[in-house]
């Protein structure tokens, strides 16, 4: 029954179909099955599928976008839920912070980064989301403006890697890249990609990407502490 339910979820996602997608996920935790689950089988799921149609051209930006526009109803339907299952705890507070996170300059897709934002918040971050095509000056000063702890880049494009590497770049010159930590995520970013930027870390889904920015928050309290 679960899987049948979470495969409306994710079919709903490749349509693009909000409606659909919302009766589905209100279903789903109706009938018990958690929050992470929805999320990480339903609709990154549906999500990975149209992304992965979308580079290879067998779909283009409009049915890209519908499906965006279903993933975002959709967790504002199990956020709430997502919030109470991994936002509890004092032990899990005392590992988050302020994230700014955006989908860098020349690149307008924003399904992986609006998931990786929803769990972020879920899961006790303070998020500030900057959106899509975000000049590199534009996130260090709101990074700046909001004493962030991490700043979290998106880009599906090969031809935005570029702009990652030039944040880099523009954080050493200003003297403020120990400042912040910095993750890279989306389709286009590898590992090798993410160490030759100098970059702190990458992850391929959305818990990793949590996970990943716990282990920077409590880096970063320790090297505090070594000062």
């Amino acid at each position: 029954m679960s899987a049948e339910l979470i495969g409306k979820t994710k079919a709903a996602v490749i349509e693009g179909d909000e409606n659909a997608v919302v009766i589905a996920a209100r279903q789903a935790l109706e009938a018990g099955v958690d929050a992470f689950s929805i999320l990480q089988e339903g609709l990154m799921a549906g999500a990975d599928q149209v992304g992965k149609k979308f580079e290879t051209g067998e779909i283009f930006l409009p049915r890209l976008m519908l499906a965006g526009n279903a993933l975002n109803a959709a967790m504002e339907i199990i956020e709430p839920t997502l919030k109470e299952e991994y936002a509890s705890g004092k032990a899990q507070r005392d590992d988050t912070g302020t994230v700014v996170i955006a989908t860098v300059k020349s690149d307008i897709h924003d399904i992986g980064k609006n998931i990786v934002s929803s769990m972020l918040s879920s899961s006790g971050f303070d998020v500030h989301d900057l959106g899509v095509d975000v000049p590199i000056k534009e996130i260090i000063k709101n990074a700046q403006s909001v004493n962030a702890d991490i700043i979290a880049c998106s880009a599906l494009l090969t031809t935005s890697l570029p702009f990652m590497r030039d944040l880099i770049d523009l954080l050493e010159v200003m003297g403020e890249r120990a400042r912040f930590k910095v993750m890279f995520g989306g389709a286009s970013v590898t590992q090798k990609f993410v160490d030759e930027a100098g970059a702190d870390g990458t992850a391929d889904h959305a818990m990793k990407a949590v996970q990943l920015a716990k282990k920077l928050i409590r880096e970063r309290k320790q090297e505090g502490a070594n000062q």
